[in-house]
């Protein structure tokens, strides 16, 4: 079950304006976004409005060529309206030299275990090594990596994919797609984006896959005639079911 605030900031008061449950209600449902009309309303007399649950992700191409899939997530992106400045980034590194051309890429990211591990006094054991300094006999026994950060559009897109192994890996970006009152289109500054999942076929994490996949991701509530129009800019079309976003 979702639910929506909606914050004054001239009254500090924090008003719970309701709750509609989505897929059945329970765990992982939720609420979808205010309409715009009460969002740019709020906006207007200081006030925040929360919307809390996942985005709608419908799949608009699957490749098998990572740089494709890469190029037409990035035309996608020209479409959106506005797009955050900062991109998130995610990977699986399951050897070595996948860890060692990552943070080439990124200098600064912290690495952690792909896998939860336990000591042996059942405590949590979290990855510290230095992977600049560490050699590589050191560092094996600790595989698989992961890595998630965000880092400026614009900044590493380019060589994070082209520093990818075949672990699982994803780029989102955040935005909003522009409105569209005559065709029922409204943009949605919680939920709207763009991801390409390298290695995989689901939104959310999943196993690997040999193909990448792109989404295109809109309000809570899906929009399934945007998204065709979205998959028709790339010359595809939505493939399957949606599923469920970020």
């Amino acid at each position: 079950m979702g639910w929506l605030f909606m914050y004054s900031a001239g009254t500090g008061v924090r008003q719970h304006l309701g709750v509609r449950p989505v897929g059945g209600g329970g765990e992982g449902g939720g609420l979808a976004v205010v309409d715009r009309e009460m969002w740019w309303r709020g906006l207007s007399e200081g006030v925040i409005v929360w919307a809390m649950g996942n985005s709608t992700a419908y799949p608009v191409l699957r490749t098998t060529d990572a740089a494709l899939a890469y190029a037409q997530a990035k035309r996608l992106c020209g479409l959106l309206e506005k797009c955050d400045d900062e991109v998130e980034f995610f990977a699986e590194l399951h050897t070595v030299a996948d860890v060692r051309q990552m943070a080439v890429v990124l200098p600064e990211v912290k690495f952690s275990y792909a896998e939860a591990r336990i000591g042996p006094a059942g405590e949590d054991l979290w990855f510290d090594l230095d992977v600049a300094s560490v050699d590589d006999a050191a560092l094996e026994p600790h595989l698989p990596l992961d890595v998630m950060v965000e880092a400026p559009r614009g900044s590493v897109e380019e060589r994070f994919v082209a520093a990818l192994g075949q672990g699982v890996a994803g780029i989102d970006w955040h935005g909003v797609w522009p409105d569209e009152p005559e065709a029922g289109h409204y943009g949605s500054v919680t939920y709207d984006g763009v991801q390409v999942v390298f290695h995989g076929d689901r939104a959310q994490w999943a196993p690997r896959a040999e193909h990448h996949t792109v989404f295109v991701h809109v309000t809570k509530f899906g929009d399934l005639a945007r998204a065709q129009k979205l998959a028709a800019h790339i010359g595809s079309e939505v493939l399957g079911d949606s599923q469920l976003g970020w």
